[in-house]
């Protein structure tokens, strides 16, 4: 019976092989950062907006 590998070696052998991002997965990211910033800036007025900032 074989000795099933270890999750450190597994670890080792992932980190050691470099992979560049998917062309959909940068666009996924940004999408990301794009939809946060944005959710952010619009949380940011309707604050100032309706419940009187500075």
């Amino acid at each position: 019976m074989a000795e099933s590998p270890k999750l450190t070696e597994e670890l080792a052998k992932q980190d050691a092989a470099y992979e560049p991002l998917l062309p959909i997965e940068k666009k996924l990211i940004g999408w990301s950062f794009g939809i946060g910033f944005g959710g952010l800036a619009l949380l940011w007025w309707i604050s100032n907006t309706f419940f009187g900032g500075h």
